[in-house]
């Protein structure tokens, strides 16, 4: 079995019919694991193929979108290993020695 062949196979399974370019969606998939990071390949063709659904998108707007996700991807500027901001656990400061009282409001 081939990539074609799968791409068929897995068309039905799914029940769509879509014209698949296979070029495009491998060569914005590697821009995007080279740029981003490999993890971000599947994901990246997974909103491409959203994105075109939700647009009803004909083959010439599909190469569009991927136009736009590779632009993105390639002035990706982010190194692979950055922390995600939403995974940082910022340091608390411990205030339990901090007098809590507030002469201002002392009558």
């Amino acid at each position: 079995m081939n990539l074609h062949d799968w791409i068929d196979e897995l068309s039905d399974v799914l029940d769509v019919e879509t014209e698949v370019d296979e070029a495009l969606i491998l060569d914005l998939a590697k821009v995007a694991a080279d740029n981003v990071q490999r993890t971000a390949a599947p994901i990246t063709a997974y909103l491409l193929g959203f994105a075109a659904g939700a647009a009803d998108a004909d083959p010439d707007e599909v190469e569009k979108l991927a136009g736009r996700a590779q632009q993105l991807a390639e002035s990706w500027d982010k190194p692979a290993d950055a922390p995600d901001p939403d995974d940082i656990d910022d340091d608390v400061p411990d205030d339990s020695s901090v007098d809590h009282t507030d002469d201002a409001y002392e009558d």
